[in-house]
């Protein structure tokens, strides 16, 4: 199923120049993965604490797209500049999850906290169900239908229509149980995939 992964590439080919910068300047693919990682647990322990002031709920689309540009920046310096290591990849898998928990565990402090953590385990499972493609010798799987990026933009929509006073209260129960329903959705078609993509 489509996602908004398919746009990666568009995406890297904006940032390219930058990262080409980055290389230049000695900046390495672990260093940018960990910046990730750590703007991410700051935005959400930001957001969690300060909830009450739904201004600050600005932060998440703002930091959901950096985020996003970093993950995209420190892959091209992995692949691109020499800079694949077996460290950067364990970093990369690590650091998203925690990025992934901070950010969505953070809505907990505004929404029904059973579905915050549900739409939080089913989103790590279907990341995790993505990298088993690797040690299935299939490689990593993108299937959606709400991978990492489409996370990234339902969490800001939702954020930032909290911080302009535009969100509609009788959805709230709802919204989180129907995203880790997705997320499911998504690691059930990335197992199907893997399996596919091995021949069973």
């Amino acid at each position: 199923m489509p996602t908004l992964y398919a746009l990666k590439p568009a995406f890297q080919a904006r940032l390219r120049p930058l990262a080409d910068r980055l290389a230049g300047a000695g900046v390495t693919a672990n260093q940018v993965t960990l910046l990730a990682a750590a703007l991410s647990v700051a935005t959400g322990l930001l957001v969690a604490a300060l909830a009450g002031h739904r201004a600050v709920f600005l932060l998440m689309p703002v930091v959901l797209f950096l985020r996003m540009a970093l993950n995209a920046i420190d892959g091209m310096l992995a692949r691109e500049h020499g800079q694949a290591s077996k460290l950067g990849m364990y970093l990369n898998e690590l650091c998203d999850v925690v990025s992934d928990l901070a950010l969505i565990l953070a809505f907990a402090a505004a929404f029904p906290a059973s579905g915050v953590v549900a739409f939080a385990i089913t989103a790590v499972i279907a990341e995790y169900a993505g990298v088993l493609g690797v040690a299935a010798g299939t490689g990593r799987n993108y299937a959606g239908p709400f991978g990492k990026s489409d996370r990234a933009l339902a969490l800001g929509i939702i954020a930032a229509l909290i911080a302009c006073g535009l969100w509609v209260e009788a959805i709230t129960p709802l919204v989180f149980p129907a995203m880790a329903t997705l997320s499911l959705a998504t690691a059930i078609n990335r197992i199907r995939s893997g399996l596919k993509a091995g021949g069973q």
